[in-house]
């Protein structure tokens, strides 16, 4: 497993720069992330390989992945947890915690990414569309220069 060396920071987190709404996002992390806790990895980046990172494209666009830096992975909400508490919102970090509201953020943060592609508007003939075998394909569309 490739792992990164062993850090100042908390939490990697790869997201796709190519997203507006998780774009955003980052950018928001960015200004709030004064000590460098989070290392932030563009999925959507031309050099960046999935392959480096043990995952595949379609497993990183599937939902939001964070690693630790003793390479544990986290997935979806547990994600955001890790990065909002990097930026010091523990209280809001605890909250999410709570079980209704833990049941509705990850059954809302699973609509929005089975949905991302749509929502953003870079579905194309390949994105956006059921295989045979369930999975969504995560092929986003490059947006014009």
């Amino acid at each position: 497993m490739n792992c990164p060396d062993s850090a100042s920071y908390e939490i990697e987190v790869f997201f796709d720069g190519a997203c507006p709404l998780c774009r955003r996002e980052v950018e928001f992390l960015r200004r709030l992330d004064r000590r460098g806790k989070i290392r932030f990895t563009d999925i959507s980046s031309p050099d960046f390989k999935a392959v480096s990172v043990g995952k595949t494209d379609d497993a990183l666009m599937a939902q939001l992945h964070g690693r630790l830096p003793d390479g544990t992975w986290l997935q979806g909400v547990d994600v955001f947890r890790r990065l909002y508490a990097a930026v010091g919102f523990g209280p809001l970090v605890f909250l999410s915690r709570l079980p209704l509201i833990s049941q509705l953020l990850t059954w809302g943060y699973s609509v929005f990414a089975r949905n991302r592609l749509r929502l953003t508007g870079r579905c194309n003939t390949t994105s956006c569309t059921a295989k045979p075998d369930g999975a969504a394909a995560h092929a986003p569309e490059k947006a014009p220069d």
